[in-house]
Protein backbone atom coordinates (compact mmCIF):
# COMPACT_ATOMS: atom_id res chain seq x y z
CA UNK A 1 0.00 0.00 0.00
CA UNK A 2 1.56 3.99 -0.97
CA UNK A 3 2.03 5.95 1.94
CA UNK A 4 -0.15 9.16 1.89
CA UNK A 5 1.65 12.03 0.73
CA UNK A 6 2.21 14.90 3.28
CA UNK A 7 3.38 18.36 1.50
CA UNK A 8 4.41 20.74 4.20
CA UNK A 9 6.26 24.17 4.64
CA UNK A 10 8.47 25.39 7.88
CA UNK A 11 9.49 21.36 7.60
CA UNK A 12 13.04 23.13 8.64
CA UNK A 13 12.23 25.23 11.54
CA UNK A 14 11.59 24.14 14.91
CA UNK A 15 7.40 23.47 14.81
CA UNK A 16 8.35 21.60 11.59
CA UNK A 17 10.67 19.97 12.53
CA UNK A 18 9.29 18.07 15.35
CA UNK A 19 5.84 17.60 13.07
CA UNK A 20 7.99 16.10 10.30
CA UNK A 21 9.50 13.69 12.40
CA UNK A 22 5.91 12.67 13.84
CA UNK A 23 4.36 12.51 10.40
CA UNK A 24 7.32 9.89 8.80
CA UNK A 25 7.04 7.44 12.16
CA UNK A 26 3.51 7.65 11.50
CA UNK A 27 3.69 6.44 7.95
CA UNK A 28 3.36 9.64 5.79
CA UNK A 29 5.51 10.27 2.78
CA UNK A 30 6.47 14.36 3.40
CA UNK A 31 7.18 16.57 0.19
CA UNK A 32 8.80 19.69 2.57
CA UNK A 33 9.85 22.87 1.40
CA UNK A 34 13.43 23.95 1.98
CA UNK A 35 15.57 27.14 1.13
CA UNK A 36 18.80 25.12 1.23
CA UNK A 37 20.05 21.82 0.70
CA UNK A 38 19.31 19.15 3.05
CA UNK A 39 20.71 15.50 3.92
CA UNK A 40 18.53 12.61 2.25
CA UNK A 41 16.27 11.38 4.62
CA UNK A 42 13.93 8.14 4.66
CA UNK A 43 10.17 9.23 4.04
CA UNK A 44 11.07 12.89 2.87
CA UNK A 45 11.27 14.03 -0.74
CA UNK A 46 13.11 18.13 -0.39
CA UNK A 47 11.74 20.53 -2.68
CA UNK A 48 14.03 23.36 -3.20
CA UNK A 49 12.03 26.49 -3.09
CA UNK A 50 10.39 29.43 -1.06
CA UNK A 51 7.01 30.58 0.03
CA UNK A 52 7.51 33.75 -2.76
CA UNK A 53 8.58 30.87 -5.87
CA UNK A 54 4.92 29.92 -6.82
CA UNK A 55 6.52 27.60 -8.88
CA UNK A 56 8.17 25.65 -6.37
CA UNK A 57 5.13 25.40 -3.96
CA UNK A 58 3.42 23.87 -7.18
CA UNK A 59 6.16 21.61 -7.28
CA UNK A 60 5.79 20.76 -3.89
CA UNK A 61 2.16 20.20 -3.52
CA UNK A 62 2.45 17.58 -6.63
CA UNK A 63 1.08 14.37 -6.31
CA UNK A 64 0.11 15.03 -2.23
CA UNK A 65 -2.78 14.61 -0.27
CA UNK A 66 -2.74 16.98 2.07
CA UNK A 67 -1.27 20.21 2.48
CA UNK A 68 0.16 21.37 5.85
CA UNK A 69 1.30 25.41 5.85
CA UNK A 70 3.27 26.16 9.07
CA UNK A 71 6.23 28.36 7.74
CA UNK A 72 6.23 32.16 8.53
CA UNK A 73 7.93 35.14 10.32
CA UNK A 74 7.87 36.59 13.45
CA UNK A 75 10.00 39.26 13.36
CA UNK A 76 10.37 41.48 11.02
CA UNK A 77 10.99 45.40 10.40
CA UNK A 78 7.93 46.33 8.63
CA UNK A 79 4.70 45.67 7.80
CA UNK A 80 5.12 44.99 4.59
CA UNK A 81 7.48 42.36 5.10
CA UNK A 82 4.98 40.43 7.53
CA UNK A 83 2.32 40.76 4.85
CA UNK A 84 4.59 38.89 2.19
CA UNK A 85 6.06 36.18 5.05
CA UNK A 86 2.19 35.48 6.20
CA UNK A 87 -0.24 36.89 4.39
CA UNK A 88 1.28 36.80 0.73
CA UNK A 89 2.66 33.46 1.62
CA UNK A 90 -0.46 32.02 2.59
CA UNK A 91 -1.87 33.02 -0.54
CA UNK A 92 1.01 31.28 -2.67
CA UNK A 93 0.38 28.04 -0.82
CA UNK A 94 -3.32 27.92 -1.07
CA UNK A 95 -2.83 28.41 -4.66
CA UNK A 96 -0.43 26.00 -4.80
CA UNK A 97 -2.73 23.04 -3.18
CA UNK A 98 -6.16 24.24 -5.44
CA UNK A 99 -3.44 24.15 -8.82
CA UNK A 100 -3.02 20.88 -7.83
CA UNK A 101 -6.15 19.36 -7.21
CA UNK A 102 -5.79 18.93 -3.32
CA UNK A 103 -8.71 19.96 -0.77
CA UNK A 104 -7.30 19.28 3.06
CA UNK A 105 -5.36 22.21 4.43
CA UNK A 106 -4.10 22.27 7.78
CA UNK A 107 -3.03 26.22 8.32
CA UNK A 108 -0.50 26.99 11.40
CA UNK A 109 -1.51 30.01 12.74
CA UNK A 110 -1.25 31.87 16.08
CA UNK A 111 -2.89 33.33 19.27
CA UNK A 112 -2.33 36.46 17.77
CA UNK A 113 -4.32 36.54 14.86
CA UNK A 114 -7.33 37.62 17.67
CA UNK A 115 -5.58 40.59 17.95
CA UNK A 116 -5.51 41.82 14.40
CA UNK A 117 -4.99 45.94 15.63
CA UNK A 118 -2.42 44.60 18.22
CA UNK A 119 0.82 44.50 16.17
CA UNK A 120 1.92 44.09 12.10
CA UNK A 121 2.38 40.53 13.04
CA UNK A 122 -1.14 40.01 14.47
CA UNK A 123 -2.50 42.12 11.56
CA UNK A 124 -0.60 39.67 9.22
CA UNK A 125 -1.60 36.27 10.49
CA UNK A 126 -5.25 37.46 10.64
CA UNK A 127 -4.96 38.39 7.39
CA UNK A 128 -3.83 34.83 6.35
CA UNK A 129 -6.64 33.40 7.74
CA UNK A 130 -9.10 35.60 5.77
CA UNK A 131 -7.32 34.24 2.81
CA UNK A 132 -7.74 30.17 4.65
CA UNK A 133 -10.85 30.33 5.31
CA UNK A 134 -12.17 31.98 1.85
CA UNK A 135 -10.03 29.21 -0.48
CA UNK A 136 -12.35 26.70 -0.92
CA UNK A 137 -10.57 24.19 0.79
CA UNK A 138 -11.26 21.35 3.55
CA UNK A 139 -9.48 23.29 5.92
CA UNK A 140 -8.06 23.61 9.28
CA UNK A 141 -6.69 26.23 11.06
CA UNK A 142 -4.22 25.81 14.48
CA UNK A 143 -3.63 28.67 17.18
CA UNK A 144 -0.81 27.73 18.99
CA UNK A 145 0.07 29.81 22.07
CA UNK A 146 3.55 29.91 23.10
CA UNK A 147 5.53 26.77 21.77
CA UNK A 148 8.30 25.24 24.13
CA UNK A 149 10.89 22.24 23.96
CA UNK A 150 14.16 21.45 22.13
CA UNK A 151 15.16 22.99 19.28
CA UNK A 152 13.35 26.33 20.72
CA UNK A 153 15.45 29.66 20.73
CA UNK A 154 12.54 32.21 21.62
CA UNK A 155 12.07 30.69 25.45
CA UNK A 156 15.61 30.36 25.46
CA UNK A 157 16.99 33.91 27.21
CA UNK A 158 13.77 32.50 30.09
CA UNK A 159 15.26 29.39 30.34
CA UNK A 160 18.88 31.45 30.73
CA UNK A 161 17.14 34.03 32.94
CA UNK A 162 15.51 31.66 35.16
CA UNK A 163 18.90 29.60 35.73
CA UNK A 164 20.29 32.61 37.37
CA UNK A 165 17.15 32.88 39.69
CA UNK A 166 15.91 35.98 38.63
CA UNK A 167 13.55 36.37 35.55
CA UNK A 168 11.91 39.85 33.58
CA UNK A 169 8.10 38.58 32.74
CA UNK A 170 5.53 40.28 31.56
CA UNK A 171 2.06 41.22 33.05
CA UNK A 172 -0.42 39.00 32.78
CA UNK A 173 -1.61 35.24 31.82
CA UNK A 174 -0.42 32.79 28.71
CA UNK A 175 -1.35 29.38 27.21
CA UNK A 176 1.53 27.13 26.51
CA UNK A 177 2.66 24.16 24.66
CA UNK A 178 5.16 21.43 23.85
CA UNK A 179 6.39 21.06 20.65
CA UNK A 180 5.86 17.37 20.58
CA UNK A 181 2.03 17.38 21.53
CA UNK A 182 1.41 20.51 19.34
CA UNK A 183 3.70 18.08 16.15
CA UNK A 184 1.18 14.75 17.46
CA UNK A 185 -2.09 17.18 17.00
CA UNK A 186 -0.81 18.51 13.67
CA UNK A 187 -0.24 14.78 12.37
CA UNK A 188 -3.34 14.00 13.28
CA UNK A 189 -5.43 16.72 11.08
CA UNK A 190 -3.22 15.81 8.20
CA UNK A 191 -5.25 12.49 8.40
CA UNK A 192 -8.81 13.62 9.68
CA UNK A 193 -10.76 14.08 6.74
CA UNK A 194 -14.13 14.84 8.78
CA UNK A 195 -14.39 16.15 12.06
CA UNK A 196 -12.08 19.18 12.05
CA UNK A 197 -12.77 20.71 8.78
CA UNK A 198 -13.63 24.45 8.86
CA UNK A 199 -12.25 24.37 13.13
CA UNK A 200 -10.43 26.81 14.65
CA UNK A 201 -8.45 24.98 17.17
CA UNK A 202 -6.40 26.87 20.27
CA UNK A 203 -4.27 24.04 22.12
CA UNK A 204 -2.60 24.02 24.44
CA UNK A 205 -0.48 21.94 28.07
CA UNK A 206 -4.55 21.49 29.59
CA UNK A 207 -3.81 23.85 32.43
CA UNK A 208 -7.11 25.78 33.24
CA UNK A 209 -6.94 29.33 32.33
CA UNK A 210 -3.27 28.88 31.47
CA UNK A 211 -0.13 30.15 33.43
CA UNK A 212 0.36 33.52 34.82
CA UNK A 213 4.20 34.49 33.24
CA UNK A 214 5.64 34.20 36.69
CA UNK A 215 4.52 31.08 37.10
CA UNK A 216 5.44 29.91 34.13
CA UNK A 217 9.08 31.37 34.69
CA UNK A 218 8.84 29.92 38.24
CA UNK A 219 8.30 26.75 36.46
CA UNK A 220 11.03 26.90 33.97
CA UNK A 221 13.28 27.37 37.68
CA UNK A 222 11.90 23.95 38.53
CA UNK A 223 13.50 22.40 35.48
CA UNK A 224 16.79 23.78 35.81
CA UNK A 225 17.49 23.50 39.07
CA UNK A 226 16.28 26.43 40.60
CA UNK A 227 13.81 26.18 43.59
CA UNK A 228 13.45 29.69 43.85
CA UNK A 229 12.92 32.37 40.47
CA UNK A 230 12.65 35.74 41.90
CA UNK A 231 10.43 37.38 38.92
CA UNK A 232 9.77 41.16 37.85
CA UNK A 233 7.25 41.88 35.86
CA UNK A 234 8.10 44.14 32.66
CA UNK A 235 5.76 47.01 32.48
CA UNK A 236 4.29 47.57 28.85
CA UNK A 237 5.75 50.68 28.75
CA UNK A 238 9.27 49.92 29.40
CA UNK A 239 8.77 46.89 26.61
CA UNK A 240 7.55 49.55 24.07
CA UNK A 241 10.87 51.39 25.37
CA UNK A 242 13.19 48.57 24.57
CA UNK A 243 11.75 47.70 21.43
CA UNK A 244 12.72 50.90 20.45
CA UNK A 245 15.96 50.65 21.64
CA UNK A 246 16.63 47.42 20.23
CA UNK A 247 16.08 48.87 17.14
CA UNK A 248 18.01 52.02 17.03
CA UNK A 249 21.30 49.60 18.38
CA UNK A 250 20.55 46.52 16.11
CA UNK A 251 18.71 47.51 13.27
CA UNK A 252 17.42 45.00 11.36
CA UNK A 253 18.79 42.15 13.73
CA UNK A 254 16.75 43.56 16.73
CA UNK A 255 15.13 40.65 18.62
CA UNK A 256 12.48 43.13 20.53
CA UNK A 257 11.20 45.60 17.92
CA UNK A 258 8.35 48.24 18.93
CA UNK A 259 6.00 45.36 16.94
CA UNK A 260 7.01 42.64 19.13
CA UNK A 261 7.02 44.54 22.05
CA UNK A 262 3.39 45.23 21.67
CA UNK A 263 2.60 41.18 21.16
CA UNK A 264 4.68 40.44 24.17
CA UNK A 265 2.96 43.58 26.77
CA UNK A 266 -0.76 42.29 25.46
CA UNK A 267 -2.14 40.96 28.56
CA UNK A 268 -3.99 37.65 27.58
CA UNK A 269 -2.50 35.07 25.64
CA UNK A 270 -4.47 32.04 27.04
CA UNK A 271 -6.40 29.62 24.83
CA UNK A 272 -10.40 30.40 23.94
CA UNK A 273 -12.32 28.35 26.26
CA UNK A 274 -13.55 25.71 23.92
CA UNK A 275 -11.39 25.95 21.44
CA UNK A 276 -9.45 22.88 22.28
CA UNK A 277 -9.66 20.19 19.91
CA UNK A 278 -12.12 17.63 20.37
CA UNK A 279 -10.48 14.60 23.08
CA UNK A 280 -11.21 12.05 20.32
CA UNK A 281 -8.91 13.59 18.29
CA UNK A 282 -6.32 15.13 20.75
CA UNK A 283 -5.57 15.48 24.23
CA UNK A 284 -2.31 16.61 26.15
CA UNK A 285 -0.01 13.61 27.42
CA UNK A 286 2.94 15.15 28.67
CA UNK A 287 2.81 16.74 31.92
CA UNK A 288 4.06 20.48 31.36
CA UNK A 289 6.95 20.00 34.24
CA UNK A 290 8.05 16.91 32.67
CA UNK A 291 8.63 18.70 28.73
CA UNK A 292 10.18 21.74 30.46
CA UNK A 293 12.70 18.95 32.12
CA UNK A 294 13.11 17.44 28.98
CA UNK A 295 14.00 20.59 26.86
CA UNK A 296 16.47 21.55 29.77
CA UNK A 297 18.36 18.44 28.95
CA UNK A 298 18.29 19.22 25.17
CA UNK A 299 19.76 22.93 26.15
CA UNK A 300 22.33 21.43 28.42
CA UNK A 301 23.46 18.40 25.55
CA UNK A 302 23.57 20.92 22.99
CA UNK A 303 25.26 23.57 25.20
CA UNK A 304 22.76 26.61 25.04
CA UNK A 305 22.37 26.49 28.49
Amino acid sequence: MTAPTLAMTGATGFVGGATLRQAVAAGWHVRALTRRPQAEREGVTWIAGALDRPDSLAELAQGSDAVMHIAGVVNVPTRAAFEAGNATATSHVVDAARGAGITRFIHISSLAAREKDLSNYSWSKARAETIVRASGLDWTIVRPPAVFGPGDTEMLDLFRMARRGIALVPSGRMSAIYVEELARLLVALAGDRDASIGAIYEPDDGRAKGWSHRSFARAIGRAVGRHHVSTLATPALLLRAGGRLDTFVRRSRAKLTPDRARYIAHPDWVVAEGACPPPGLWRPEIDTGDALAETVRWYRRENWL
